[in-house]
């Protein structure tokens, strides 16, 4: 009897797993096939239709305990597979050093800044403000990453990092909504467009959104090809590559100490996926954009849903939240006031403040909404800056806090 029943949990484990699986698997498709038919979703587009079913799945009442492995085992997977496939087929400028640094420079200072501000104006009033503070800075010039070094290096109390990394993804959710709606076509239409952008297509985009909305229908096509004999060739071909740059990857970043295994880890996966692509025969690999970017729609739908609205105190933790809308907000303005002086085109500003302010992970998603697969790299390039970055000068800023001479209450 024993035996039976311990049988039957596990038949009951794996069940919920693979309906799991399923859900964020499949989801991806049919947004993509709604948003194609129904006007109004195709402007919104798939990543932000999934960023908000994603939201709503991971706060329905009941939901199986295995939920919690998936949401943290299979982002990990994810992107690590995405990032080659959508580099296979992009191309390159000959140098980016003097941009980056210029991005860098910027991107470092208006978070730093907007840290400093949000701290004068609600951060003291939270118990541990400086330390968040830091942790904030580490998170939104590095990533998540970051910001648990940087609590285990202060010691923030577990119950309010969850509550932080809860707090993030709502502002993060937001921050998209702004930028995917109205703020990429705001910022094109104040600097420009490089002259080097491509789209998914290879052609030049307009200078505003729109673009993408007209483009989008037109992806459905790769994603059918999928089903035929070439198109699962091709896939097959895409996967097997991307998983022995990975593989290759993991495997140097781990000869090196933890501290800077994903900065490494990043590093090398971009840099083989670059490599990759002056491959001609992967170069004629063009389903693997699309490949990736389906990764991508199935990741945001799994980091949306890790968003618990059970865990927010809105009325209790409404300083810690606003401490934290403002280190975004302000950071990404401040970002393109300098970037405007520095003579920056809109789409490296935009795509180094996802990176930024949301980690490398984040970038394809960035990338796709602007329509300009030449920005790929760009932020890459600068959420790697941020990962190697991050922890030191969120260590600054919270001794930058202690001259303000502000006891926290």
């Amino acid at each position: 009897m024993f035996i039976f029943a311990y049988l039957l949990v596990r038949i009951m484990e794996l069940f919920n797993i693979i309906t799991l699986l399923l859900i964020f698997g499949l989801t991806p498709a049919g947004v993509i096939w709604l948003c194609n038919k129904i006007g109004w979703l195709g402007k919104l587009g798939p990543i932000m239709v999934l960023y908000a079913v994603g939201m709503i799945f991971g706060n329905l009442p009941f939901h199986p305990q295995q939920i919690l492995a998936i949401q943290e085992i299979l982002p990990n997977i994810l992107i690590p597979l995405a990032i080659p496939m959508m580099l296979f087929n992009c191309s390159f400028s000959k140098s980016e050093a003097p941009l980056q640094i210029k991005l860098a420079f910027s991107g470092f200072l208006s978070v730093v800044i907007a840290v400093v501000a949000g701290y004068l104006l609600f951060g003291q009033h939270i118990e541990q403000g400086r330390e968040i503070g830091a942790i904030i800075t580490g998170m939104y010039t590095g990533g998540t990453l970051n910001g648990a070094s940087l609590q285990s290096i202060f010691g923030i109390k577990s119950e309010y990092f969850v509550l932080l990394n809860s707090y993030d993804i709502i502002i993060s959710f937001l921050y998209f909504v702004f930028l995917f709606t109205f703020g990429i076509k705001m910022f094109r239409k104040l600097y420009g467009v490089p002259e080097n952008v491509a789209d998914f297509t290879g052609g030049n985009p307009e200078d505003n959104i729109e673009s993408q909305i007209e483009t989008e229908p037109s992806k459905d096509a790769p994603y059918r090809r999928v089903f035929t004999s070439e198109g699962l060739r091709q896939l097959l071909k895409v996967i097997s590559l991307s998983i022995t740059v990975a593989l290759i990857s993991g495997g140097i970043a781990l000869l090196l100490p933890d501290s800077w295994f994903m900065v490494i880890f990043i590093l090398l996966i971009t840099t083989l996926g670059v490599a990759c692509s002056f491959i001609p025969a992967v170069r004629r690999l063009d389903l693997s954009y699309d490949a990736g970017m389906y990764l991508i729609y199935i990741f945001s739908m799994i980091i949306a849903s890790m968003a618990n609205f059970s865990n927010l105190d809105l009325a209790g933790g409404i300083n810690q939240f606003l401490f934290m809308v403002v280190a975004v907000f302000i950071s990404l303005f401040l970002h393109a006031l300098f970037c405007r002086i520095l003579k920056t085109d809109a789409d490296s500003m935009i795509i180094s403040s996802v990176a930024f302010i949301n980690s490398p992970p984040f970038v394809p998603m960035a990338a796709a909404a602007m329509n300009n697969r030449n920005a790929l790299v760009t932020g890459l390039g600068a959420g790697i800056v941020g990962y190697a970055a991050g922890n030191h000068l969120g260590v600054l800023v919270e001794q930058l806090l202690r001259l303000f001479n502000v006891s926290a209450i």
